[in-house]
């Protein structure tokens, strides 16, 4: 796990644990459409799907990212991560903010793919594909946070943590219903399917209010 020094130090010190929902946010599923409810899917899901950001795909911001050879880019998946403060195992709703230390900027590259349905783990576990922000702050809500995405200076897009299906709350709560977080681990609320591409050369910077920035470059 690369040297985060600004996280060493409790409440903030990170286990390098991370794990990301899909099919979270609900433009995901506006865009599957009929989709959701053909194999393999078969329904649209009724509990939180997870996936999992290994250690060796952690980077801090103004890191490298290497494309794939057989790649022409990388999606960026721009996100907040919940930091988790305490265990939490089965938290009610209203008291899952509670367990959270603050929430983070997290810049989730991966390679970009049609289903996600069981995703290839060398779709979403490239090495430092995803980005953590330089700070974790407190007394942020993170349903209402938007994202500015920028490429090379120029405005990409701009993503709204505000049309999840699992809001924050919501989303630690069933998560924690079926597995406990740890102190130090970050749980990613979800990304977009439609994220601007990031090809060879080319920087991004990602900007929220009250969440500083991220940036990284591609080669």
């Amino acid at each position: 796990m690369p040297h985060f020094p600004f996280y060493d130090d409790p409440p903030y010190r990170l286990s390098g644990v991370v794990y990301g929902a899909l099919l979270n946010p609900r433009s995901v599923l506006e865009q599957i459409g009929a989709a959701a409810h053909e194999p393999p899917y078969k329904a649209p899901p009724k509990g939180p799907v997870l996936y999992m950001k290994p250690r060796n795909t952690l980077a801090e911001s103004g890191s490298q990212v290497d494309i794939p050879e057989q790649e022409q880019s990388l999606r960026i998946g721009a996100t907040v991560g919940l930091v988790i403060g305490r265990t939490a195992c089965r938290v009610a709703p209203e008291h899952a903010l509670d367990y959270l230390s603050g929430v983070m900027l997290v810049a989730d590259l991966t390679v970009p793919h049609e289903t996600f349905y069981r995703p290839s783990v060398r779709f979403v576990a490239r090495d430092g594909s995803c980005f953590l922000g330089t700070r974790i702050a407190s007394g942020v809500d993170p349903d209402a946070v938007s994202i500015d995405v920028s490429i090379d200076g120029g405005v990409a897009t701009q993503i709204t943590m505000s049309d999840m299906v699992r809001p924050a709350a919501r989303l630690l709560a069933d998560v924690t219903d079926f597995m406990t977080l740890s102190a130090g681990d970050v749980l990613l609320l979800g990304t977009r399917i439609d994220g601007p591409l990031l090809r060879r050369g080319q920087r991004f910077m990602l900007r929220a209010e009250g969440l500083g920035q991220l940036e990284g470059h591609a080669r």
